[in-house]
């Protein structure tokens, strides 16, 4: 029997949020703010930062950002959606000025180069596309279930929400299926220097 390997999830040592304020600040940012979702069906995104009193830069494609995928059974690799510079989101978005996220965006930012970081929604009993994105990507898990799995070529690992931190290897092919029956909603952050060997 062959032994399954999660060498692409990592979980960050000595590194924990407090899910129970987590939880709750996202409870007051639904009651203000809205997941967008442009031109992709049962996903959602709030963005969390942005390039400096810009905006646009958390309109539009820019929430989603570029990727590539496999979209028939040519098995030929396509390019989708825009280039984004992850360097130049640097801001807070200001109605996360007065909540946990400001203290969780600021302790992330002294320890990882990050790019766009977003709230992202996966709604019950759906799937992301089959896509590798340009870089890696910080995962905190706030609301989850048992139905929910990160999938790395052909690996699947259920990210619990409990607090703790994970990148994930995002340049390989990759989904993330919610199977469950309520909203999946991870803080998801892009991170510019992988911790994954080459």
């Amino acid at each position: 029997m062959p032994t399954v390997s999660f060498e692409d999830f990592y979980q960050v040592p000595d590194l924990n949020f407090n899910i129970k304020k987590l939880k709750n600040d996202l409870d007051k940012i639904l009651k203000n703010k809205k997941f967008k979702s442009p031109g992709v069906t049962h996903f959602g995104a709030i963005s969390i930062n942005q390039i400096p009193n810009d905006i646009n830069s958390i309109n539009g494609n820019n929430i989603r950002g570029k990727y590539w995928t496999i979209a028939d059974e040519t098995g030929k690799e396509v390019a989708r959606d825009i280039d984004i510079d992850e360097s130049k989101y640097t801001q807070l978005v200001p109605e996360f000025e007065k909540t946990y996220f400001k203290e969780v965006f600021e302790t992330l930012s002294k320890r990882f180069k990050l790019g766009r970081v977003r709230l992202l929604l996966k709604e019950p009993r759906s799937t992301l596309s089959w896509h590798k994105d340009p870089e890696c990507r910080l995962h905190i898990p706030i609301i989850t279930n048992k139905g929910c799995s990160m999938v790395i070529e052909n690996v699947a690992k259920h990210l619990p929400a409990d607090g703790n931190v994970w990148i994930t290897n995002n340049t390989k092919y990759h989904n993330f299926f919610n199977g469950g029956e309520q909203a999946r909603i991870h803080l998801v952050a892009c991170v510019l220097e992988s911790p994954f060997k080459k």
